[in-house]
């Protein structure tokens, strides 16, 4: 395709979506005009769920193959699979770069679920553009060649960045009208979910788990030395690390199905599971220990773990909950421990949950106890 043509193809796919009445529509004509654009067989475009640590796929678009469906209900893959999108952020234009598209190849050896996925749909290669909405990873464009056509190559990858930015550029009209459920529910700085999210979430999971006995747990995170970092680099390396540990938390939390990740405020976060086994709970938050000490900036996190898996006696409220994980949580930071600790596998941690609140002085005062 030449370069006018490119660029009719550009202004066509602009157009398509702005004409578009519903959000729905408006994915569909950016898919659509992605394919087309680059005489691709498939298209797809997904959103990255913070909170879910999923890509969530919106629409998928041309040669469909079994179980694709044009509009799927939820049709999404942990983010550990593809772990690129939450990557690229804070690895590739952190710095002053730019996002940028690359090539995948069902023959070749990049390490990840990529190639697989294309060589098991018949598939050769594909372009991967990632979607950026106010300097955050929003999604990704997905575009694909069936075996036996041109591979993409460079030049489809930088026409492929470009599309992804008419697709931003059109989705943010649609992000507008959906602003004020999105701050009713996220927190801005690290579009993981916030306080008021987690206390539905978890008021459901109780409910689930007095009907049904389903596990629940909750990990309290306590981010290690945002102060210093505050205080010595300034506020914008602050938030930085912020950001950066909710991507991680996000990443972890993919790995157990169903699970919310959240910002509670300033440095604290929370992990909150329903289904998996306390065990999981416990090794994924191992996990997320392991991955936040190696973060270029802060001292690691401290994490308390709760879960009605555990012998934690009768959980009637989430306010119960929240103050076992917290006690954990608060002997895990004391002790600088390089890994979670779990109430009810610690004799002391429910002693300090069952102790009479200390007033002026407690340590959770926005939580009300």
């Amino acid at each position: 395709m030449g370069v006018d043509a490119r660029l009719r193809a550009v202004v066509g796919l602009a157009q398509a979506m702005a004409a578009a009445h519903l959000p729905r529509d408006s994915v569909r004509a950016a898919a659509r005009g992605a394919r087309l654009a680059m005489d691709g067989s498939f298209a797809a475009i997904s959103a990255w769920e913070r909170e879910r640590g999923r890509l969530r796929v919106l629409v998928n678009e041309g040669e469909r193959r079994d179980g694709e469906e044009e509009f799927p209900d939820d049709e999404s893959y942990p983010v550990h699979d593809f772990p690129e999108i939450t990557e690229f952020l804070h690895d590739r234009w952190a710095g002053g770069g730019c996002p940028h598209a690359w090539v995948e190849s069902a023959v070749g050896d990049r390490p990840g679920r990529r190639g697989e996925v294309l060589r098991r749909r018949g598939r050769g290669t594909c372009v991967v553009a990632p979607i950026v909405l106010s300097g955050r990873a929003w999604g990704e464009l997905y575009v694909a060649r069936d075996e036996g056509l041109p591979d993409f190559d460079e030049d489809d990858a930088e026409f492929a960045t470009v599309l992804a930015a008419v697709v931003a550029a059109g989705l943010a009209q649609n992000e507008r009208l959906e602003e004020a459920r999105t701050l009713a529910f996220t927190d801005p700085l690290t579009g993981l979910a916030n306080r008021r999210a987690v206390d539905m979430r978890l008021d459901e999971a109780l409910e689930e788990h007095r009907a049904k006995g389903a596990v629940v747990s909750l990990v309290v995170c306590d981010l290690n030395g945002l102060k210093t970092v505050n205080d010595t680099l300034g506020h914008a390396m602050g938030d930085r690390l912020l950001e950066r540990f909710g991507s991680v938390l996000s990443l972890c939390g993919a790995m157990l199905p169903g699970a919310l990740v959240a910002r509670l405020g300033g440095d604290e976060f929370c992990l909150v599971s329903v289904g998996p086994t306390a065990d999981e709970v416990v090794r994924v938050t191992e996990e997320l220990c392991l991955r936040a000490a190696e973060l270029e900036l802060g001292e690691g996190v401290a994490c308390g773990v709760a879960s009605t898996g555990d012998d934690i006696g009768p959980v009637k409220s989430s306010r119960r909950l929240f103050r076992l994980a917290d006690a954990a949580q608060y002997k895990a930071k004391a002790a600088r421990l390089p890994k979670p600790v779990v109430a009810g596998r610690d004799t002391a941690v429910m002693r300090l949950a069952d102790a009479p609140p200390a007033g002026s002085g407690e340590r959770r005062r926005f939580r009300g106890r």
